[in-house]
């Protein structure tokens, strides 16, 4: 089985449950790494509804918006961490004027050197439009590298959509069919 997993799609695809499906199937004590901010009262909404999915299933979640890499190096083996999402997780960096390239390696070395299994969620912006603004053009590049980063150094890759997954790279550690 792959220890390591990216999950990709649109909003609303349907990765977060994939990805929590692939977390639980490694361990009975799952890490939910959350990096969203409920910054306004949608947010918090959608921070809720995907707590509420996860109770009575074991999960210890930790909500970090920017330290992940950090959490990920320091997770015992037993464990399987799900970090949901990574592109909230750029964008937090991306509004404190962080150097994204420096954060991905970082995030890469670290899921590579990991000893507990990591499933990642990320989504993928690289299907729409340009932007017309130069600032979410740099944006949309930074993450495009993340996720082209990711899928590099993960061992199973996965495209959802309408909640249906289909592997890119790697067997399916669900042995769902494609």
């Amino acid at each position: 089985m792959a220890k390591t997993s990216l999950i990709l799609g649109g909003a609303r695809s349907g990765k977060s449950a994939i990805a929590e499906k692939i977390t639980l199937s490694h361990s009975l004590m799952p890490i939910y790494l959350a990096s969203a901010q409920a910054l306004d009262e949608e947010m918090a909404n959608r921070v809720a509804r995907h707590q509420n999915a996860r109770q009575g299933h074991g999960w210890t979640t930790i909500e970090e918006p920017r330290a992940v890499a950090q959490i990920i190096s320091n997770a015992p083996a037993d464990q399987a961490i799900l970090f949901d999402c990574a592109t909230l997780w750029l964008t937090n960096h991306w509004m404190d004027g962080a150097d994204l390239a420096a954060l991905t390696e970082a995030l890469t070395e670290a899921i590579t050197r990991a000893s507990a299994p990591i499933t990642v969620v990320s989504n993928e912006l690289g299907q729409g439009n340009i932007s017309v603004d130069a600032a979410t053009r740099h944006f949309n590049d930074a993450h495009g590298v993340m996720n082209q980063a990711l899928a590099q150094v993960c061992e199973h890759v996965a495209f959802v959509t309408a909640g249906l997954s289909m592997t890119l790279k790697g067997t399916d550690p669900l042995g769902a069919a494609s």
